[in-house]
């Protein structure tokens, strides 16, 4: 009986062991995606449109973090859009808040 016991403790052993290895290598392999914006007059152009859009359904000041999230862009593409539109003056500012001019 002393044999089968040694025998089970070793299975669980051998199996548990994979299990954690796999745990650890998973835990370890976190990669971080990097969001490329194509810096071109086209692209930022289209940014804009999506920022004066949302700024136009919400009809009211929204934050930045807003803005992306109703234009569906990052946060980046949300302030490239929004200096465009700042250089033509068609928002402004309200607090730490944007609106439409």
């Amino acid at each position: 009986m002393a044999e089968k016991k040694a025998t089970k403790d070793v299975t669980a052993t051998k199996i548990a062991a994979p299990n954690k290895a796999i745990a650890k290598a998973s835990a370890t392999k976190t990669v971080a995606k990097k969001v490329v914006v194509a810096l071109n007059a086209e692209n930022v152009g289209f940014k804009a449109g999506d920022v004066y859009q949302a700024l136009a359904t919400a009809g009211k000041a929204l934050s930045v973090v807003e803005i992306a999230k109703a234009a569906k862009i990052n946060e980046e593409e949300t302030l490239l859009g929004m200096g465009w539109l700042f250089k033509e003056g068609k928002i402004k500012d309200e607090d730490t808040k944007v609106t439409l001019a």
